[in-house]
């Protein structure tokens, strides 16, 4: 038998209710608010690392489908699928993610792409890998992509480990 935990009403909580008026309605964040604190700890690091940095959003919505899609986590892909178009990536380019086969991708998106997945199987990435990303990445723009695929990978097996369902109404990718 399948458990369901029941989110906190919006109303019951300020900060959830400050969080929703940035992203829309979030099982989420209304499943975690049964924490407060962790909620708005989890909530200012997502936006810290998805907002602006040294890798552009494009780059970090490939990373986070590619994760989500290995973890096989429907919440995660859902949203940020909506999340990747916006971000400019095109349905053919999405199915490669989710397909694996990165073909419609430069190589420093690709080198992207393999070390999220290989980090997300294997928890480490390989020399070969760490030599790709040197040569085609900073050192604050390789923190920021492990940061990413970090979060996602957190955010995948919270939202997988509690059955968090997607929202009836899309509208929100925000936060996933």
């Amino acid at each position: 038998m399948a458990f369901t935990i029941i989110g906190v009403d919006p109303s019951q909580n300020e900060s959830l209710r400050e969080i929703e008026h940035k992203t829309g309605p979030s099982n989420f964040f209304r499943i975690m608010a049964h924490r407060p604190e962790a909620m708005r700890d989890a909530a200012k690091f997502y936006f810290s690392v998805m907002g602006p940095g040294s890798i552009d959003r494009r780059t970090k919505e490939m990373i986070y489908l590619a994760v989500s899609s290995v973890n096989e986590c429907d919440y995660c892909g859902s949203h940020h699928e909506v999340a990747a178009r916006e971000a400019g990536l095109s349905e053919q380019e999405i199915e490669d993610i989710r397909a694996e086969t990165d073909v419609r991708f430069s190589a420093r998106e690709r080198a992207a792409l393999h070390y999220a997945r290989e980090l997300t199987r294997t928890a480490a990435a390989e020399n070969d890998t760490r030599s790709m990303l040197e040569t085609l990445f900073s050192p604050e723009q390789q923190v920021e992509l492990t940061l990413v695929i970090s979060l996602a990978n957190f955010t995948n097996r919270f939202n997988n480990g509690l059955s968090v369902p997607r929202e009836k109404a899309e509208k929100h990718h925000v936060a996933s």
